[in-house]
């Protein structure tokens, strides 16, 4: 690809850029990384589309090394060098409040989706495409991601909500590992659907399971994939040697999984706070 193509980009990337990470030594280090990956590249289609994602998902993996490193200093002793007020004075400057609250306090994901669809103006769909996500999962993302921006705690019916849909989860997998086929019917919508990426595809996993029996039959006697904690709701995953190969999202409305997302594309699992947790049901 021809230079010309990535310096009509330059100043929309670096402003993303600048906004998800509030840093200006990473910025440069995106870019120049986002440059030759694109040089490197033929036939690519949409330039400005393909770097969108791409400087994203280099924002994402340096957020991701950044919070490992924050954890990690969280564990070791505490020493005597604290915060840098210059450094926070200069970050305020070129982020606002509002965003240093993000920066601060969100998770990988969550970030995303609020900078670059309520700072930027992207649709969710669009948006999902950049995540490798649904625009389901863009948007509970963008909406936790504000509340957490503007400190507004989540609504008792949002609590709720998020409960009873970790009740149907519980119970969904707890069919399948049962190979409870009956119940795994009445727990998805009649028209339910799961999608799989196209890494998960190469692994043999059809493009589109549609319709209730599909989902169910698919998941029905499934052992290998436990339950885990996804972006803090339940999910499920495979994990080989003590790494998320295979991540499953569930959507649910009015009591039934209505949409799973099978995700086994490692850029993409990297964004995503995954956990493993036991299961209550029996």
């Amino acid at each position: 690809m021809e230079m010309t193509d990535f310096n009509a980009e330059r100043r929309r990337l670096t402003r993303i850029a600048s906004r998800i990470l509030g840093s200006e030594a990473d910025v440069d280090d995106v870019l120049q990384e986002a440059w030759l990956r694109l040089s490197r590249t033929g036939g690519v289609d949409d330039p400005p589309a393909w770097l969108t994602t791409v400087v994203t998902r280099l924002c994402l993996d340096q957020l991701r090394k950044r919070r490992a490193r924050s954890r990690a200093e969280a564990d070791a002793p505490t020493s005597q060098t604290g915060t840098d007020p210059e450094a926070d004075t200069l970050l305020a400057e070129q982020t606002g409040d509002a965003m240093r609250v993000v920066l601060d306090t969100l998770a990988p994901a969550e970030r995303v989706a609020f900078v670059l669809h309520d700072v930027f103006g992207y649709p969710f769909d669009q948006v999902g495409a950049v995540l490798g996500r649904s625009g389901t999962a863009v948007r509970q993302l963008a909406s936790r991601a504000r509340r957490k921006v503007q400190g507004v705690p989540e609504p008792a019916a949002l609590q709720a909500a998020r409960a009873d849909s970790d009740q149907v989860i519980d119970a969904f997998l707890t069919a399948a590992r049962g190979g409870d086929l009956a119940t795994l019917l009445v727990l998805l919508a009649p028209d339910a659907v799961m999608r799989a990426d196209l890494v998960g595809q190469r692994m043999g996993t059809d493009p589109v399971y549609d319709g209730a029996a599909a989902v169910a039959h698919r998941f029905e006697g499934t052992r290998g994939a436990v339950p885990v904690s996804i972006d803090g709701d339940l999910g499920a995953a495979w994990i080989h040697a003590g790494v998320v190969k295979v991540a499953f999202v569930f959507h649910v409305e009015e009591g039934q999984v209505c949409e799973v997302e099978l995700i086994a594309d490692p850029e993409v699992l990297s964004t995503m706070e995954i956990a493993r947790i036991r299961l209550s049901s029996k």
